[in-house]
């Protein structure tokens, strides 16, 4: 015989959901990264999307004198430029975001799904943002390095001597070290087993390593490669000569530095188009402002158990 099914003695939770509202999130994007690096470099807009860097052409001919006693006439001299200085032009990042009208009328409460999407898509054009500062051919910290300021780890795996290395290489008022993830995890590794645990630092709200006092900063933009990956030294910022990013001011629709939102209309399919552009360039004022670690080894591990004598 089969036991006749149980009737309910109260409201069950499937049915009560039914009256209930669920508490929602905003849209969760998870290559959305903190971007340090746009944080921490100096921006400067430009006019006309046009960046020139002025330098001088042969400053060893400026003739000093000291202390003339025999009172003779001191040196003329004067400092010459380039005759034909290097001008950089801002790059456009665009894309076009699409919104059915019916979408945005109808679903948007709570979140507005205009907003969301331009967050989103926004957010996304941020990030290609970073990857360019630091990969692209044209402008990017990696390439606009000299090849003199470009040197190898020692070993392998990111050491302590390594970095001092770059160091020597980036000696005016460094600003930070930029690699991946993993290798600041190799360096971490390194420091353990020498027994130099390095400091850390508090910036904008997080704990970064760091270096004989300079942070480490992560970035999963800096490529990482069957295991390799590249370490650099960076200084930032017009009057200390260093790295500075570059930006178009007063776009129309500006939403943040160099980053515009225009509304292109909507079309016969009830479509609503909206045109996202980014306009950005990075410039590197003098050559000794950069310097990057190459062939750096993530791979290796250490055994950290305690050795007892026999």
């Amino acid at each position: 015989m089969t036991r006749a099914a149980r009737q309910p003695m109260a409201l069950g939770d499937e049915a009560a959901r039914k009256l209930a509202n669920s508490t929602k999130t905003v849209p969760q994007m998870d290559s959305i990264t903190p971007r340090w690096l746009v944080h921490l470099l100096n921006w400067v807009p430009v006019e006309a999307g046009i960046y020139r860097i002025n330098k001088v052409s042969h400053p060893e001919s400026v003739d000093i004198q000291c202390d003339n006693f025999d009172e003779s006439p001191l040196p003329d001299t004067f400092v010459d430029y380039e005759n034909e200085p290097r001008e950089l032009r801002l790059k456009a990042v665009h894309t076009i975001l699409d919104v059915h009208t019916r979408v945005s009328d109808l679903y948007s409460s709570p979140h507005d799904q205009i907003a969301e999407q331009l967050r989103l898509t926004i957010e996304a054009i941020k990030e290609h943002q970073e990857g360019e500062l630091i990969n692209s051919p044209e402008y990017g910290l990696l390439a606009s390095t000299a090849d003199q300021q470009k040197i190898s780890t020692i070993a392998g795996p990111p050491a302590p001597d390594d970095l001092d290395n770059l160091i020597v290489k980036c000696w005016k008022e460094p600003g930070f070290f930029l690699t991946h993830p993993e290798g600041i995890a190799a360096f971490g590794r390194e420091c353990t087993r020498r027994g130099v645990p390095p400091a850390t630092v508090s910036m904008f709200g997080s704990q970064f390593i760091t270096w004989r006092g300079i942070p480490i900063v992560p970035s999963d933009k800096v490529p990482l490669d069957k295991g390799k990956t590249k370490f650099l030294l960076v200084r930032t910022g017009e009057s200390r000569r260093g790295a500075v990013g570059l930006y178009q001011s007063g776009l129309a629709g500006e939403r943040s530095p160099g980053l515009s939102v225009k509304f292109m209309g909507i079309n016969r399919s009830a479509i609503a188009s909206y045109l996202v552009s980014l306009y950005c360039s990075l410039a590197i004022l003098s050559t000794d402002a950069t310097a990057v670690l190459d062939n750096v080894d993530v791979t290796k591990f250490h055994d950290y158990a305690p050795q007892y004598r026999k």
